[in-house]
């Protein structure tokens, strides 16, 4: 059981025992600067080193974790950013220019706080990280600097951190686990920094931090040998599992049986005799409770080899020895259960109609259509879904990379492709993808794509260029309906692309960067019928007997290591009732 665990349990009743760390927190927080600065500050082993308690950074540490969740949010979610300090503080003004430009915030005071926070935290780990750098450095060295940083980082506005990360058995036990490290330094020599937070969890693995002395008289927490050397009025024998206790023998990978008995070494099955001798010593205290965990981490357990022999020896009268576990059982499923058990009362969220959206999006037509409740926590709550931590590249932008890189290409050739279309395309390319330089994993994984991608696209555009009047990118359009309760609904929509062709018709055309729809979806879906619906209103100044087929919805797909095309001809495909919701939306206004 884990130190917060038991000790929780225990609270309950006031009787705190003396604790007993496998990886107490001084030691668990220099594990994890370590490997913030191997990891060149990348964002998941940022995050779980600035999250420690002791990580404080000079300031009050209410203060210091504002400035991180700040910066988890605009920095650190989604692809990852460039290494080190550097690297997140570029993606962080990134961020914040294109969330300042997207809703128009005033964002000079989020800079204000976290670019002096950030500076301070780079000052920090400057010298270590200037030794990470290095093929190879001494231990020693490496060590100082590295203590060094955690005390940094572990100072807060009313504490030095040497006197926050040392204090208490725990951090004493640290600080002379690096000092014992520091002498053999110069036994082990150098060592490639890379390999130093292995080093330094293998070394910190098998330590074990226990309290001198027990915060109540009559509660203790004992090992095998302290059990072996004191006597208790009740002795509680747990852990009794295959692996727990007995411990696994396990393998010597240098050296076989015939070897270590040559040397003189013991078998790896000798440490299960200490194991058994340790039980039947504790066997024979005047009273004594077995107790095992009949799960661990989800996964059944096996029950020791030892409560299996009692079960054996004792046959019929085995039942006897847990005729009190209902007891117990009950007890402890009695602790926690309330007297009244109110199921909760399924959300129905009625907003006021003032308080309802006037205005939607195309596809957030559908997602009001699909999920209510969706469009009422982002509208309405105005909350938003953070990006995963570290997110994959492969996920991340690259619609709009793509998107601005096509629209910038057909601007500047909206007729007859030139013979260097491609070269053309490339270079646009490069331009629009240097403002993602901020995030190098978005470059990495989607330029190759993209250059795949534009030879496609030049290829097919030559070809379609023959039916082709005119082309229109990135067009915006509003239709306004009256008629609902609480006032008018305004749907607005962007067309990626809408292409007039020589015979008159329109074409809208979609880019799709991930897993296209099928072909039968592409009409169904309300966004293509209100978006068609209001092309449709522009196209009735066309004769009669060509408005039927005036407007046809085309998804042009490019997902990487393919490029597909999936039209839908005008005209085709669509129920009648789909196409007469869009005739009837486009009447509303001009539209499109």
């Amino acid at each position: 059981m884990s130190p917060p665990s038991w000790r929780a349990g225990t609270s309950r009743w006031t009787i705190p025992p003396a604790c007993r760390w496998r990886r107490p927190p001084p030691g668990e927080f220099l594990r994890l600067t370590a490997a913030l600065a191997v990891e060149r500050a990348a964002p998941l082993p940022l995050l779980a080193a600035l999250k420690h308690p002791l990580a404080s950074g000079g300031m009050a540490t209410g203060d210091f974790r504002r400035c991180l969740r700040q910066l988890e949010v605009h920095a650190l979610r989604g692809p990852r950013p460039a290494e080190g300090i550097g690297g997140t503080r570029q993606a962080l003004l990134h961020s914040l220019a294109e969330l300042q430009d997207r809703t128009g915030r005033d964002l000079d005071r989020v800079r204000a706080q976290l670019l002096p926070w950030l500076d301070r935290l780079e000052a920090m780990l400057a010298p270590f990280a200037a030794l990470i750098d290095q093929p190879a450095v001494p231990l020693a060295e490496l060590l100082e600097a590295h203590g060094r940083f955690a005390e940094a980082l572990a100072e807060s506005d009313e504490e030095p951190g040497p006197v926050r990360l040392w204090r208490g058995e725990a951090g004493e036990n640290a600080a002379n686990f690096l000092a014992d490290l520091r002498d053999a330094g110069t036994v082990l020599g150098t060592v490639e920094p890379a390999l130093y937070p292995a080093l330094l969890d293998s070394l910190l693995a098998g330590r074990v931090v226990r309290s001198r002395q027990s915060s109540h008289p009559r509660l203790s927490i004992w090992g095998p040998l302290e059990a072996r050397l004191q006597q208790a009025d009740l002795l509680v024998l747990g852990g009794l599992n295959e692996g727990v206790w007995p411990p696994e023998a396990g393998s010597d990978p240098w050296m076989s049986r015939p070897m270590r008995a040559s040397f003189g070494l013991p078998l790896p099955e000798h440490r299960i005799g200490l194991s058994a001798h340790d039980f039947a010593q504790a066997f024979g205290a005047p009273e004594i409770v077995l107790t095992r965990a009949e799960k661990q981490e989800g996964a059944p357990t096996v029950p020791s080899r030892w409560l299996l022999r009692l079960d054996t020896v004792l046959g019929e009268a085995a039942p006897a020895l847990r005729q009190e576990e209902p007891l117990w059982r009950g007890w402890w499923a009695a602790i926690d259960r309330p007297d009244a058990i109110a199921p909760a009362v399924r959300p129905a969220p009625a907003p006021p109609l003032a308080a309802r959206p006037r205005k939607f999006s195309v596809t957030e037509v559908e997602t009001l259509m699909r999920d209510p409740y969706g469009i009422y926590a982002s509208k309405i709550l105005k909350l938003r879904a953070l990006d995963p931590i570290d997110d994959d590249p492969g996920a991340a932008e690259r619609g709009t990379i793509i998107h601005k890189a096509l629209e910038r290409f057909l601007k500047e050739h909206p007729g007859t492709l030139p013979p260097d279309a491609l070269d053309r395309l490339l270079d646009i390319g490069r331009e629009v993808f240097a403002e993602a330089l901020d995030r190098p994993g978005v470059w990495a994984f989607w330029w190759p794509r993209f250059g795949r991608l534009a030879r496609w696209f030049v290829t097919e555009e030559s070809a379609r260029r023959a039916i082709l009047a005119g082309t229109e990118t990135e067009l915006r359009g509003e239709i306004t309906l009256a008629g609902f309760a609480g006032g008018d609904v305004t749907l607005s929509a962007k067309a990626d692309r809408i292409d007039r062709l020589t015979d008159g018709t329109l074409a809208l055309i979609d880019y799709k960067t991930g897993q296209p729809p099928k072909p039968a979806e592409v009409g169904e879906r309300p966004r293509t019928a209100i978006a068609t619906g209001g092309a449709d209103r522009r196209a009735r100044r066309l004769p009669r007997h060509r408005r039927r087929d005036c407007v046809g919805a085309s998804l042009l797909a490019a997902v990487g290591r393919r490029a597909a095309r999936r039209n839908r001809p005008a005209g085709q495909g669509y129920r009648g009732g789909d196409r007469g919701r869009a005739r009837r939306a486009g009447t509303a206004d001009p539209g499109l």
